[in-house]
């Protein structure tokens, strides 16, 4: 349940009510707006059940809103206002639209500069990067692991570029969250909730991938446990979930956007690379996802996609990837939006 302070409660009076609440043994989250203070509940609902009546009495409490949804502080009912996610210099949520772009596996020194330059000087405000990577084969390339962190960071020094890779459990998320700027949870990861627990306790911007079965109810649950924590500055990625189509790796399913728009306050990116498979269809569909009103895209981009150790069907080459974000910024213009 959430509680709405009224406009001109006091400090005192919040705390009071955060106090009584914690005191039942229930967790409080406390979001602070423009025009008042809300606390959001969360914890065992027989306990939130018998303390409502008290805390609608409770000074300076304007209300008492049970949520409905099983997803709480997630919800719009929570937080009615977009979340902006800050990201180094960069930002996802607003009026602008944010990129993320790179090769899928950090691959030798010589690959991940030169993708870094080719993709700032396209105009990506982040860079991506595989150094723990998560494989169908064992026998498949697995990443550069703490070698690649380290080329991800020089990337970062030379080009200014936040930097965004995945951590695929505790003992990594601890290795990662020294490295990078955003931390990424992979699709095959999405229900790891020790992952989710850490990555929220480690407060650095954490990229959410949706699982490839995952409802978007599962999705929305799965980052409940990072802002349970404490953690805010939560990005949803939809990245393609299965289906029957067999022209695709997977069915970017962009109806997502506006859903989970209308469902939370989170940002909202997609990933039209792992959702198409295939780099013709990259473009198309990044251009579809803008118009949808996603708040970033996560794009596929390698020096020579022919010779990438994983992902190279999928991925645009510097030219490719320089088309797109030239096509990007008349669309983002056109729906009142930036590039």
């Amino acid at each position: 349940m959430i509680i709405v302070m009224e406009s001109g409660a006091s400090e005192g009076q919040v705390q009071a009510v955060v106090e009584k609440v914690q005191a039942a043994g229930l967790n409080t989250h406390i979001s602070v707006g423009v025009a008042r203070t809300v606390i959001g509940v969360v914890g065992d609902d027989r306990t939130k059940e018998m303390l409502r009546e008290s805390l609608e009495v409770a000074p300076g409490v304007e209300r008492v809103v049970p949520i409905l949804q099983p997803f709480k502080l997630v919800s719009r009912e929570f937080i009615p206002h977009d979340t902006v996610v800050t990201v180094g210099s960069q930002t996802i949520g607003g009026a602008k639209v944010a990129v993320i772009a790179g090769p899928c596996s950090v691959e030798s020194r010589e690959q991940i500069l030169a993708t870094a330059d080719a993709v700032k000087a396209a105009g990506a405000g982040l860079l991506r990067g595989g150094a723990f990577k998560p494989r169908t084969s064992p026998y498949s390339f697995q990443g550069l692991e703490e070698e690649g962190l380290r080329l991800l960071a020089e990337a970062r020094e030379r080009t200014g570029l936040p930097i965004v890779t995945e951590a695929m459990d505790a003992a990594q998320l601890e290795l990662v969250a020294r490295y990078a700027d955003m931390i990424q949870i992979g699709a095959r990861n999405m229900q790891n909730y020790p992952l989710l627990r850490g990555a929220g306790r480690s407060r650095l911007p954490v990229m959410l991938k949706r699982g490839v079965s995952a409802t978007l109810e599962e999705l929305l649950l799965a980052a409940e446990y990072i802002l349970n924590e404490g953690n805010y500055q939560v990005v949803l990625c939809e990245r393609g979930i299965r289906g029957f189509n067999a022209h695709t790796r997977y069915t970017l399913d962009l109806s997502a956007v506006p859903v989970l728009k209308r469902l939370t306050h989170l940002p909202v990116i997609v990933d039209p690379s792992h959702g198409t498979g295939k780099w013709r269809y990259v473009a198309p569909m990044a251009r579809a996802a803008v118009a949808a009103g996603a708040d970033g895209l996560l794009v596929e981009v390698h020096p020579n996609p022919a010779a990438a150790l994983s992902d190279g069907p999928q991925s645009l080459n510097p030219d490719n990837f320089a088309d797109l974000m030239a096509s990007l910024r008349l669309l983002a213009q056109a729906i009142g939006r930036a590039i």
